[in-house]
């Protein structure tokens, strides 16, 4: 990113520095951790898969009760400016993520004045490809922990919410039993739902099984995996799956919006069948380049050094 220009933000309403997109520290957002999201990327500048973001945003808004006064379309328009303004920041074959996240707005009991409006900020970032683009042929780690998955009795599994303690914590106890690991989180019955902002599914008998949809988040980039599978005509189901499944799988493999697909090599401190990057995992991201239009990897590798 160029060092003479500063990113914009929008912040309840208006178009202005990111500098200057400060949330109150009054903010219910802050105070309770009342904040939903949506993560985004772009490839070759443009979002991927923008009005579905906005759809499960919506669904979002609508759980917690929040109005923003505003519409979806604008919404969408509103974004589609920002990355414009900033993708021109970057070299031309960079992409960009793209945050939204909405609060109910100041916490009366803590705020100065009677303020009751919503909160509403999307903001842009440059990529973080250094933390993620040895990983796309080297692998990552998986460990469970004994951090649970937050039942659906707390909040339904669509609500997208920055309300992550369970991830960090769990995060922290599984790099603690094994070096570089992320957790793969369980429900309260044993049962794998998903790994810390990834959906997960595993290749076992020429199957791709992943965990019933009802008790995970349901990824827009896991959507687009099956759909991915269902043009290669491999079979897709959703099923219960618990730890040994993983274990003995013949790959397992993670979807997120930021880097798309990753290949787990290590489970719980043991190799995932050859340790390697499996055959499903090279066709799958093959799909994900075709649809990117370039080499994800390549771009990684390649930007992980700006």
């Amino acid at each position: 990113m160029s060092d003479s220009a500063e990113p914009w933000a929008f912040w309840n309403g208006r178009f202005l520095p990111a500098s200057q997109a400060v949330v109150p520290i009054y903010d219910t957002g802050f105070v309770q951790g009342v904040t939903i999201t949506e993560q985004l990327r772009t490839f070759g500048g443009s979002l991927y898969r923008l009005p579905e973001h906005l759809a499960r945003f919506e669904q979002s808004l609508e759980v917690v009760g929040i109005d923003l006064g505003r519409s979806m379309r604008e919404l969408e328009q509103t974004a589609k400016e920002l990355v414009a303004r900033n993708h021109r920041l970057l070299h031309a074959e960079d992409d960009l993520g793209l945050a939204i996240f909405a609060t109910p707005g100041p916490y009366p009991a803590l705020a100065p004045s009677a303020e009751d409006e919503a909160t509403i900020c999307l903001h842009t970032y440059p990529l973080p490809f250094s933390i993620w683009a040895e990983k796309y042929e080297q692998g990552c780690a998986l460990a469970t922990t004994d951090v649970r998955q937050t039942p659906p009795e707390c909040w339904p599994s669509r609500l997208k919410c920055r309300s992550r303690m369970h991830y960090y914590l769990a995060d922290r106890q599984a790099a603690r039993l094994h070096p570089h690991a992320r957790a793969l989180l369980l429900d309260e019955r044993g049962f794998v739902t998903e790994a810390s902002t990834a959906n997960v599914f595993i290749l076992k008998a020429n199957r791709l099984v992943s965990p019933p949809l009802e008790r995970v988040l349901p990824g827009i980039s896991l959507a687009a995996v099956k759909e991915f599978a269902a043009r290669l005509e491999i079979e897709f189901v959703h099923e219960d799956l618990l730890p040994e499944d993983v274990a003995a799988a013949d790959e397992v493999l993670l979807t997120s919006t930021p880097w798309r697909l990753l290949p787990v090599c290590s489970f719980n401190g043991a190799a995932i069948a050859t340790g390697k990057p499996g055959k499903m995992y090279r066709k799958l991201i093959a799909a994900w380049n075709e649809t990117a239009g370039f080499d994800l990897v390549a771009q990684a590798i390649r930007f992980a050094k700006r």
